[in-house]
């Protein structure tokens, strides 16, 4: 049992110190108390709050400087948007993919590299089906492949958004793989590379457009029984 204890407190001075941070109580660019002093006001072990400080800074929360201390380095408590964005239903989170998608063709198609074409072909002629190595290894390599796309945009915001969303977005590549929505086949996503090799934005989001569109009108019968989504 104590290992589950030990956990329990580290979850539990995470989100106290947390609170403090979205609260405003300690501002961005601000340092935050000691080590010493945190043990003290969360009555907790020094290890306990290493821990608590380590999952903030890996949430983005938090930034240690070596030799200065641990700096307030967002507010932004990203980690519950990712929740509610795992919790969003599955057409929500295929239309979010859509936005993305669709931008992020455009912007290849203007700013892409030879470097950058040459990795969406091998990704693609690599890509595959199902049917080579089962559906967990094909989700890998069809996401490596629109991953692709996405940073041949050039755009560092939109690569971090993307990353943000991956684990939403494979959750609905499972869905068009498990359940009765249909994969976009490798025609389809050829032409986006060809668009974008051609260095022609508007064809490049016709062809995302032309990807998603057997997908799409599908999506009712997938989210005609789930619950509305809560922010809770």
């Amino acid at each position: 049992m104590q290992p589950a204890i030990r956990t329990n407190l580290t979850d539990s001075a995470t989100e106290s110190l947390r609170a403090e941070i979205v609260s405003g109580r300690w501002g961005v660019g601000e340092r935050i108390p000691n080590e010493a002093a945190l043990t003290d006001l969360l009555s907790v072990s020094r290890g306990t709050v290493r821990e608590a400080v380590r999952v903030l800074v890996s949430q983005g929360l938090l930034n240690t400087r070596q030799g200065s201390g641990t700096y307030v380095r967002s507010a932004v408590d990203t980690s519950a948007a990712l929740d509610r964005v795992k919790r969003s239903g599955l057409r929500d989170q295929w239309e979010a993919r859509a936005a993305l998608d669709l931008e992020a063709a455009r912007l290849a198609a203007l700013r892409h590299t030879p470097a950058d074409l040459e990795r969406m072909r091998q990704l693609l002629a690599a890509r595959g089906t199902v049917a080579d190595g089962g559906s967990e290894a094909f989700i890998r390599r069809d996401l490596a492949f629109h991953k692709s796309v996405v940073a041949a945009s050039g755009n560092r915001a939109m690569m971090e958004l993307y990353d943000f969303f991956t684990a939403a977005i494979t959750e609905t590549i499972h869905a068009t793989i498990d359940g009765d929505l249909p994969e976009p086949d490798h025609q389809a996503h050829a032409a986006i590379v060809d668009a974008i090799a051609a260095s022609d934005p508007e064809r490049a989001v016709a062809a995302v457009r032309a990807f998603m569109a057997p997908v799409l009108p599908n999506l009712k019968d997938c989210f005609r029984n789930e619950p509305e989504f809560s922010s809770a």
